[in-house]
């Protein structure tokens, strides 16, 4: 079942990011950035467990990222992260936004949902925001992704 966050689940979002983060695969996030970012945040869950999360987090009046996504390992291939991503490009929708991007190593997943491979410099809000302050920056391996929706 997909339902918004709420501060109690925080912790079990930071430790679904953490398995994927300690891999290189995510950027961890403190607990204070995920309580201060709630709001964009969604879950999965199996009965009363956490099972997958992902955020849309608004860039600019027209692009939104998809960020943070993540699925505990069993429950990969089941079709709860294309329901997460799925639900963030409503909510962009519904918003107003126009484009969702990504920046992933999940080329493929991606892909077969809609999303085309761009160059990070036609991300400039993303860009000066948040990859600046990235241990990452400037030599970022992640693949900047955008989907018109």
């Amino acid at each position: 079942m997909l339902g918004y966050a709420t501060t109690r689940d925080i912790p079990h979002i930071q430790k679904i990011l953490e398995y994927y983060a300690h891999q290189g695969l995510l950027l961890p996030r403190s607990l204070s950035d995920l309580y201060e970012n709630i709001r964009d945040f969604v879950v999965y869950t199996e009965g009363k467990e956490i099972i997958g999360t992902s955020a849309l987090h608004v860039c600019w009046e027209d692009l939104g990222e998809v960020r943070s996504l993540a699925v505990m390992p069993e429950y990969t291939k089941h079709g709860v992260g294309r329901e997460l991503v799925e639900h963030c490009e409503a909510e962009a929708e519904r918003l107003g936004l126009r484009k969702t991007f990504t920046l992933t190593y999940q080329v493929e997943f991606f892909t077969k949902l809609g999303y085309r491979t761009v160059d990070k410099s036609s991300l400039p809000h993303k860009i000066w925001k948040d990859c600046l302050q990235c241990v990452k920056f400037p030599n970022c391996d992640e693949i900047a992704m955008v989907k018109t929706l």
